[in-house]
């Protein structure tokens, strides 16, 4: 979450489908079966992806059609080409790593290639892996294509069709409000480290010193608070523990947050800062 060039790789290069033992989940890449399924997250990753290709506004553009891209056999006429096209295996040859000469994107190969391991080695993974499986295959090229279609809703739309949805138009912009990929290095003293396991245990001690160095990264000087990517964290993490397990157990006395609900914003106290 600081090193966002890492975080750029994690979502352009290829995955290894594979396992250690019973409950890794590096397979998944920096990707939950919640965001695989449910898009949980997908602003900050286009984000990411956007901000990768700056300052060419119109080759970001392009980039996050080539991501997005999913196969489809059907025609667009050139009137109906900005809100149904989710094809766009033209640009494999500019973008050879984002899309295929077939059209498919690095997120559906990768969604597809997380079900197809999860279908063929059962009892390599953990119990009901197998149930999100099926699910990709029944209902991911269907969810992922109106999704595809909707981000291609022009911002001034006069119609209901663009209300309440992220388009690829909001991600450019926020892409050029923060900037090219940032590798924020934060080093967390010894003796703050200590001091963060002394009030909130071993096990939460890690996540915290994430936060705190988080916050020093992204912390503005005239705001106490940062916003806080909660499914961007878990995906990190690769599960759900940070934000079920960790984050409501987090004393008041280093942490306050604001909203608990996917998205937040928090800050530390004065007495755990860097």
């Amino acid at each position: 979450m600081l090193n966002e060039l890492e975080e750029f790789k994690a979502y352009t290069t290829p995955v290894k489908y594979e396992v250690s033992r019973k409950g890794d989940t590096a397979f998944l890449g920096r990707f939950t079966f919640e965001s695989l399924l449910n898009f949980e997250g997908m602003s900050r990753i286009l984000t990411i992806l956007a901000r990768g290709d700056l300052p060419d506004i119109e080759r970001a553009r392009n980039a996050l059609c080539a991501w997005c891209s999913i196969p489809d056999s059907k025609k667009a006429t050139p009137k109906e080409e900005w809100q149904s096209r989710t094809d766009f295996r033209e640009l494999h040859k500019t973008f050879p790593e984002l899309v295929d000469e077939n059209g498919a994107g690095w997120f559906y190969r990768h969604v597809h290639g997380v079900a197809k391991f999860v279908l063929d080695n059962p009892d390599a993974v953990r119990k009901g892996y197998t149930e999100y499986g099926e699910a990709i295959q029944n209902k991911f090229d269907r969810m992922w294509r109106d999704k595809v279609v909707q981000f291609q809703i022009p911002i001034f739309s006069l119609t209901t069709k663009g209300a309440w949805t992220l388009r690829f138009d909001d991600i450019l912009a926020d892409a050029l409000e923060q900037g090219p990929l940032q590798n924020y290095e934060v080093t967390i003293p010894e003796e703050l480290r200590q001091r963060v396991e002394k009030w909130a245990g071993k096990k939460a001690a890690p996540y915290i010193c994430d936060l705190i160095a988080y916050y020093r990264a992204h912390r503005e000087d005239d705001c106490e608070w940062v916003v806080l990517p909660v499914t961007s964290f878990d995906m990190y993490y690769g599960g759900s523990y940070f934000s079920k397990r960790i984050l409501s157990t987090i004393p008041e006395a280093i942490l306050e947050r604001q909203n608990h609900v996917g998205i937040c914003r928090y800050h530390i106290t004065e007495a755990f800062r860097l």
